[in-house]
């Protein structure tokens, strides 16, 4: 059976000061749940320090993204290696903002050409995590465009197929993939619950299409877009939805607690 998990994407939010008064109200009021695992993705600023407020508890360290290559003059960029060094243990990589995907644009639109990842980017960034044991949390989602064309199960498995070409299935076994709509990102809107589950049946189905079975049946399948307490319990309770991705609702302690005790 698999665990649910509950990831909270900080994005770029909180000084290093606020970060550490954040996790450390988080973990006081997390109680031990073994049945549901938590993560943290802090800006790379505040690693260092919550991992050290999380020291001595089950909560894993996250970070946001991450560069495919391990050294060199890539001015400005974050190697795996350089994750793991600081205790890093998941990683969220192919983030629809990374692709220049957002569901409210709060950046000129000639801009968007600064946020360049693709497939085949997210497809090395998965290589490199993998390479230093760090557990991917792959992002696939449409956007409202996309989906109003009728393309959501197209461009979703287009994703999963690209950004998992020439990877062992066995390495991705404790590999997560989230779906994002991108039009529910930060807009306050959620997919359906039925919706929801059925694109994250069709993501099971395609992991096992494209890696194996086995895959398929233990990787966990998370949703994020705008999940906040009062929703997460009847998303987490769809069979396919294995826990959340959760945005600006993971930056209140008090809130983010409540959504981790609904799973």
């Amino acid at each position: 059976m698999r665990n649910k998990l509950v990831v909270g994407n900080w994005k770029m939010n909180l000084t290093v000061a606020e970060a550490s008064a954040t996790v450390e109200a988080l973990v006081r009021q997390l109680g031990h749940r073994p049945d549901v695992e938590v993560g943290i993705c802090p800006p790379y600023l505040s690693i260092a320090r919550v991992r050290d407020a999380i020291r001595g508890t089950p909560i894993k360290l996250g970070a946001q993204d991450v560069f495919w290559v391990d050294s060199g003059a890539f001015t400005g960029k974050v190697s795996a290696s350089m994750l793991r060094d600081v205790g890093v243990q998941i990683c969220i990589v192919g983030h629809s903002e990374t692709r220049g995907k957002f569901g409210k644009l709060e950046v000129p639109e000639h801009t968007l050409g600064h946020f360049a990842e693709t497939d085949e980017t997210v497809n090395l960034k998965l290589k490199a995590l993998l390479y230093q044991s760090i557990d991917p949390i792959l992002c696939v989602g449409e956007t409202l465009a996309e989906r109003e064309a009728g393309d959501t199960d197209k461009v979703i498995g287009d994703q999963l197929r690209t950004a998992l070409r020439d990877i062992d299935p066995d390495e991705l076994f404790s590999g997560v993939v989230a779906y994002e709509p991108v039009w529910a990102i930060g807009t306050g809107q959620t997919c359906d619950c039925a919706e929801a589950e059925r694109v994250c049946k069709l993501i099971r189905d395609n992991l096992g299409e494209t890696l194996s079975a086995e895959a398929a049946a233990q990787m966990r399948v998370l949703y994020g877009g705008s999940v906040k307490a009062s929703n997460s319990a009847e998303l987490f309770a769809q069979p396919n939805i294995d826990g959340g991705l959760v945005g600006g609702a993971s930056l209140n302690a008090e809130e983010f607690a409540r959504i981790v005790m609904t799973a």
